[in-house]
């Protein structure tokens, strides 16, 4: 908070009420608990400038319609339902995020040092930065944009699905039918397992992955691969248009639309489409 700011401290109290701190400004609120048999709701809806610190939720919605929001070293358990939505200028660190859909339509969110469990999560966000982290969600992060994700371990199905201008560095995720219709993604140095990766994505750019799982990579526009490892991978690349530098033999490639492959060596080339022109050299620049 700006120094140039009276800020209350608020310290060491049990709230359950509904709407306990509504419409708070410039407050501290520490060593907190939003519990109890009252089992009230919203607790610090429509706030502004808060910093919550070692508390604990076990409540429902307790943090809608915030502006400028910190939460530390604090905890949000299974009970406490849809957290955070409809929030801007948020930074939360080392919060265990456990209900379901913890984060919804919220902008300029900072999240570092977390353990999230949560369905739903993270749906329509706005500028998002997301480091140190483990989460485990389905549907993850759909429909967000603008997202930048470092040291990020994540399971779970259906993740990242129709998000727009992401950068992914450093991440290991175990999913399924992640990336469906993303666009403008860049994932590096990263582990993605899991079946379907990405289909109908556009201008998807894999540098240093290794990519785990079946039928990877179909229907795909300027999808671009770089010194990438393909591990279990079959049926690849099917009505894609796709330029690609592979490091490690694929067991099928299926009528890539158009572009290069090269590859070290493929055990089967299924070409039985007449749209299908991309062409399959090995890195000794030979044609398959």
């Amino acid at each position: 908070m700006r120094g140039d700011i009276e800020v209350k401290i608020i310290e060491k109290q049990s709230f359950d009420e509904e709407r306990a701190l509504y419409g708070s400004e410039d407050v501290i609120v520490r060593n907190c608990r939003f519990d109890g048999p009252a089992d009230g709701e919203s607790a610090l809806k429509e706030c502004s400038n808060i910093e919550a610190e070692n508390c604990f939720f076990n409540l429902r919605y307790p943090l809608w319609h915030d502006h400028i929001l910190t939460v530390r070293n604090s905890e949000m358990t299974e009970l406490c339902r849809a957290a955070l939505w409809y929030s801007d200028h948020i930074d939360i660190q080392g919060v265990r995020m456990n209900g379901i859909k913890a984060l919804r339509e919220c902008r300029d969110v900072s999240i570092d040092n977390c353990d999230i469990v949560s369905p739903e999560f993270g749906w329509s966000v706005k500028n998002i930065r997301m480091r140190r982290t483990n989460a485990e969600s389905e549907y993850f992060m759909m429909r967000s944009e603008n997202l930048l994700f470092e040291d990020v371990n994540f399971k779970g199905k259906y993740s990242f699905q129709y998000i727009e201008n992401a950068l992914f560095d450093n991440c290991r995720f175990d999913t399924k039918d992640a990336f469906w219709h993303a666009k403008n993604v860049t994932v590096k140095n990263s582990i993605i397992k899991g079946e379907y990766l990405a289909w109908y994505s556009e201008d998807l750019t894999l540098i240093n992955c290794r990519i785990i799982g079946t039928q990877p990579l179909c229907y795909c526009k300027n999808l671009k691969l770089i010194n990438c490892e393909m591990d279990d991978t079959d049926l690849c690349f099917e009505k894609s248009e796709v330029n690609a530098s592979i490091v490690t033999p694929v067991i099928s490639i299926k009528n890539p639309l158009s572009g290069t492959i090269r590859v070290p060596s493929v055990g089967e080339i299924i070409m039985d489409d007449d749209h299908a022109q991309g062409k399959i050299y090995s890195n000794m620049d030979e044609k398959i």
